[in-house]
């Protein structure tokens, strides 16, 4: 769960990086390209931390396509930038896109979940088995 949350963490902290920039070149303001390193640089970091437990091709693709809603949302609405019918077509598809990435990587963390519950059971058994053989033959011995 940590991991999803240093995910969201590298999401938010790209918008912050990429809406930074955008204000920086409008403006000519120095401090908003030096927001816009440190928050990019950052989120690099999360998303690096966030890949060691979630599939890299999932946080890529969430970090990216989150991003790009967020920073099209934010880009329209502060910078007065256009929203064209076949923006709002990529955008339908990008978030349908997340929609079937994520839903695939949850029945993938059951079946592995599952997987490992089975691998437990049966360790276990063999465990008693080999416990229950050990006896049977210092018995025998006896």
């Amino acid at each position: 769960m940590i991991y999803w949350i240093f995910l969201a963490l590298a999401i938010v902290t790209e918008v912050i990086g990429t809406l930074s920039m955008k204000h920086a070149s409008v403006s000519g303001d120095f401090t908003g390209m030096a927001v816009m390193y440190v928050m990019i640089a950052t989120s690099y970091v999360l998303l690096a931390i966030a890949v060691k437990k979630v599939a890299l091709g999932v946080a890529y693709a969430l970090w990216e396509g989150i991003g790009i809603l967020f920073i099209t949302t934010f880009s329209v609405m502060w910078f007065g930038e256009s929203l064209s019918p076949m923006k709002i077509g990529g955008l339908v598809l990008l978030i349908t896109g997340i929609g079937l990435i994520k839903s695939g990587t949850k029945k993938a963390t059951v079946r592995q979940s599952a997987q490992k519950v089975k691998q437990v059971a049966e360790h276990a058994v063999n465990v008693a088995k080999s416990g229950a053989l050990a006896r049977s033959e210092a018995k025998s011995e006896a």
